[in-house]
């Protein structure tokens, strides 16, 4: 199983009441998000995880991003702001409006729609906030 490699995800280190709502939202994340299985990451920590292969990769209690302006193009989806960013080969989004800042980087093989859809309820475990 091509899956069973370690995904390398740079841990943030969010503030201590960032890091309480990553914890909530962590054991919230799905086993399988759109059909890909959750992979381990290096170094292990409760802000990160991943799933398939190429891997979404998500972290919890990222800094705001610095292209978010009050003018920005927000997506919603499932109750869920989301700032968009275009990568190389896929996409990144930072939820807006919430505690804590989290990130998921979606490969161009996946759908975002489904992707964050999936990982909706997992992130309504972090409380909105002013933002």
């Amino acid at each position: 199983a091509g899956c069973s490699r370690e995904v390398a995800v740079s841990a943030p280190t969010p503030d201590a009441a960032s890091a309480e709502v990553c914890a909530r939202v962590a054991a919230a994340l799905p086993g399988t998000l759109a059909g890909a299985e959750r992979r381990t990451v290096t170094p292990a920590a409760p802000t990160t995880a991943a799933w398939g292969d190429p891997p979404i990769v998500l972290r919890c209690g990222v800094p705001r991003p610095a292209a978010l302006q009050p003018t920005s193009v927000l997506a919603d989806v499932d109750g869920v702001s989301w700032f968009p960013e275009q990568l190389t080969a896929g996409s990144l989004f930072t939820t807006y409006g919430r505690q804590a800042y989290v990130e998921v980087a979606i490969p161009q093989d996946y759908q975002p729609a489904t992707v964050l859809g999936e990982l909706a309820a997992a992130v309504a475990a972090d409380p909105r906030a002013g933002d």
